[in-house]
């Protein structure tokens, strides 16, 4: 299983170099102008505002078309443009500019899946065959392209793409408009904004192909998790399999290329210049759901930065009711790491299935110790066992470490299966030992660390297991127990179901959120681990055009899929509704009632900070009873409440806009979720909720309160009719503490007897800093 974490470090390392070779400001750079809201609905008018805006500006119109990078004139208006910083400065000082800023570059953050989420294909009455499987909801992909020739792709069974798409296929290399069909019916490529900031890059050589075909694999892989088509008895490399499909297998893709490989740091740079032309596009192409599986780096641009560009995109997309789906990130365990955190976004975090697989070893002593792996080479029978460290006298160098086992002479290891330990979070480790034990003649690998991260599939079968740091002492000592230690190494099995339990993984970034600790991020939890789905066969790992990768990449379109059958079932419902549905229907145990863990140093129960409202329950939310319901003007009101100014707030919203001078209160934000994160005395709060179910309903209210904090609700009971459909509420908190405390966590549960809508309550009492506050 390839994880992504190892390829963000490298695009990370690629942002510097860029910014290391980036000339002297006479030079010209990318920049993006941003001008607001449209002032024309006619975009052919719009790009030649813009054009006229360069001419102006450089004097000729030659000069004005060779500056243009993109014309954005759907979602709103601007345009990215080859600029010097002072011909960038003197944009910035005119009447008509909101903004210019200089480009930057984002990173790049199924069978038993949806099994797992109760949306078996085999049982006729649920929400995939009550939606039609998405038919006729068109999802959105910003990533590195897609595989068109896949069998995830193909159009068996699907009707005639929708009415509304506006958009199409563009001819590249080694693709033409024949590649799309009624499946995928869009597919588009977005370079000039990384062209121009990489002048050196050379696509006749490049191996990445300058069309919207998928080199790498990672925009392949994340659109048929969502949207693929069912393909029959799928396996990798002799593992289970199944059949395999998306979440949505007769929604329809559409697939924006914006994200390139550059051959020199074996790495991806997705410019934001290009991210925000896809997403301008797809607005007027007309997707319904727009996934991405990319992220920026903490620390995070507030909200009202255009810098981030994401962010800024995803608002305008919102506005225009499409939902907005993002990958939180692959930073974790530590907290403060999640991204794409504006309330507008649909944050995602990774979990794993209940499905492993064990790969028994065997020591001398007949010890059977479960590893875990994807080996499906020949069984190793008992071989001789070593771990590399000095015994006696000698000036030679020896370790047991994983990323110095080069250190070690080759005899050694020659002939052996090592055992190494690593602290490194990192999967290079992994196959970085794999490859010196290989270069030294070696057998095989065992690897011992952290528990709950995940192993690198080794190269060309070699035999490469994982187990924790308490099984490889376990190993370490029988090593050093006897003269002659052997190991025997099985193949890896597939195994599903219990007793393996569902946990937050390990890399998923966690809250809570660094720009405003009052937003919880993530808000749900989906499957993010072990996710098979198709790939490009360009993809060093890839196995039939097939792969198993992790990474809150694959739990972000896991969400996209369910969102894409909602919207099916409730195509009048808004971006923020969809997300409370998901949010206050969430699985806070596994489908087999068990606790969720949070993997990490040291593994603890999950909380919202791991996981948001929990794990995304389909069926659930497809009924939610009640929803949170938010619209544009709330997202202004949360601006406002986070004590953006007019100014900062008018940039993003592209009008003028004025903040009443009673500012609201950040708890007020009408999410599916109460975090207040620092609580002295005593605060009350609002929510409002909408009914969606019966017209006709009570609602009574059950709270879990957080440890020494008391929450009183009033009304306890809400009633719902053919007059009233919506009902607010206020929360009073208050805490019992006399000390600054961490978080502690709680629940909000309206209730009918049929429909239980939670929201989790996250409280920290902070004292002391309310202390110097004051003072």
């Amino acid at each position: 299983m390839r994880n992504y974490s190892s390829l963000l470090v490298l695009v990370l390392i690629l942002i510097i170099v860029l910014n290391l070779v980036r000339a002297s400001s006479d030079e010209s750079k990318v920049h993006v102008v941003y001008l607001g809201e449209k002032q024309h609905d006619d975009p052919e008018f719009v790009t030649e505002s813009h054009h006229q805006m360069l001419l102006s500006l450089l004097g000729s119109k030659a000069d004005a078309h060779d500056s243009m990078v993109y014309s954005y004139r759907h979602g709103f208006s601007g345009f990215a443009a080859k600029l010097t910083d002072s011909q960038a400065k003197k944009l910035a000082d005119s009447p008509e500019v909101v903004h210019v800023m200089a480009d930057s570059f984002y990173e790049l953050a199924t069978t038993r899946t949806w099994d797992y989420l109760g949306l078996s294909a085999a049982n006729p009455i649920n929400l995939l065959n009550d939606t039609n499987m998405g038919d006729q909801v068109i999802i959105g992909f910003i990533d590195t392209g897609v595989w068109p020739e896949s069998e995830s792709f193909n159009d068996n069974g699907v009707g005639p793409i929708p009415s509304h798409w506006k958009g199409g296929c563009e001819p590249g290399e080694k693709f033409i408009s024949t590649n799309c069909n009624r499946k995928l019916i869009g597919a588009k490529y977005f370079i000039n904004g990384f062209l121009a900031e990489n002048k050196g890059f050379n696509s006749t050589e490049s191996r990445d192909y300058i069309s919207a075909r998928d080199f790498i694999g990672h925009g392949t892989h994340t659109s048929s998790i969502a949207g693929g088509s069912f393909v029959p008895n799928i396996s990798y490399k002799g593992l289970s399999g199944g059949n395999l499909r998306g979440g949505a297998p007769r929604a329809r893709v559409a697939i924006y290329k914006a994200c390139w490989y550059v051959d020199q740091l074996g790495a991806v740079a997705c410019s934001s210049s290009d991210i925000l032309k896809a997403m301008d596009e797809a607005m007027h192409d007309g997707v319904n759901v727009l996934s991405l599986s990319l992220g920026a780096q903490i620390p995070l641009y507030p909200e009202t930065d255009l810098r981030d560009r994401i962010a800024t995109g995803a608002f305008h997309a919102v506005a225009k009711g499409i939902i907005v789906v993002c990958a939180g990130g692959n930073s974790g365990p530590a907290a403060q790491t999640v991204l794409n955190t504006a309330p507008w976004i649909l944050t995602v975090a990774a979990t794993t299935l209940d499905r492993s697989f064990p790969t028994p070893i065997t020591l001398g002593n007949r010890k059977v110790i479960l590893s875990q792996a994807l080996y499906t080479g020949q069984e190793l029978g008992f071989t001789s066992l070593v771990y590399p460290e000095i015994a006696g006298n000698t000036n030679e160098t020896f370790s047991g470490v994983c990323e110095r086992l080069d250190l070690n002479p080759n005899r050694t290891m020659a002939g052996k299966v090592v055992l190494c330990f690593t602290t490194n979070t990192l999967f290079s480790a992994v196959s970085r030992a794999a490859s010196y034990v290989k270069a030294a003649g070696g057998l095989g690998v065992i690897v011992a660390r952290n528990p709950g991260y995940n192993l690198t599939p080794c190269r060309d079968d070699f035999p490469c297991v994982a187990i924790d740091y308490e099984l490889g002492t376990d190993v370490l000592l029988y090593i050093r127990s006897t003269r002659s230690p052997v190991v025997k190494i099985q193949l890896s099995r597939t195994h599903v179901g219990q007793p393996v339990g569902t946990k937050v993984a390990t890399f998923s970034s966690r809250g809570p959120n660094s720009i405003s600790p009052a937003i919880l991020k993530p808000d749900i939890g989906a499957p993010g681990v072990s996710i098979l789905a198709a790939t490009s066969p360009d993809s060093n790992s890839s196995v039939g055009g097939f792969d198993i990768l992790a990474g809150t990449s694959m739990a972000a379109p896991v969400i996209a899929g369910v969102v894409a059958l909602l919207k099916a079932l409730h195509p009048n419902w808004s971006p923020a509704a969809f997300r409370s549905a998901i949010v206050t229907t969430a699985w806070r145990t596994d489908p087999f009632g068990e606790q969720i863990f949070a993997e990490g140093s040291s593994r603890k129960v999950a909380d919202p900070f791991d996981y948001g409202g929990g794990i995304v329950n389909p069926e659930k939310a497809s009924d939610p009873g009640l929803i949170y319901d938010m619209g544009t003007q709330d997202y202004i009101l949360y601006l406002c409440s986070a004590g953006y100014n007019d100014s900062a707030i008018s940039q993003l919203v592209g009008k003028v806009t004025v903040c009443s001078n009673l500012k609201p209160s950040v708890l007020d934000v009408n999410l599916p979720s109460i975090t207040i994160p620092n609580l002295k005395d005593e605060v009350t709060l609002t929510r409002t909720v909408t009914n969606v179910g019966l017209a006709d309903s009570v609602y009574k209210v059950v709270v879990e309160p957080p440890l020494g904090i008391r929450v009183a609700v009033t009304p306890e009971t809400l009633v719902f009719n053919s007059k009233t459909n919506s009902v607010p509420f206020t929360v009073r908190v208050s805490t019992t503490h006399k000390i600054n405390t961490g978080f502690f966590f709680g629940s909000l549960m309206w209730t009918d007897s049929i429909h239980n809508v939670t929201i989790p309550v996250s409280v920290r009492t902070q004292l002391l800093q309310n202390y110097y506050d004051e003072n």
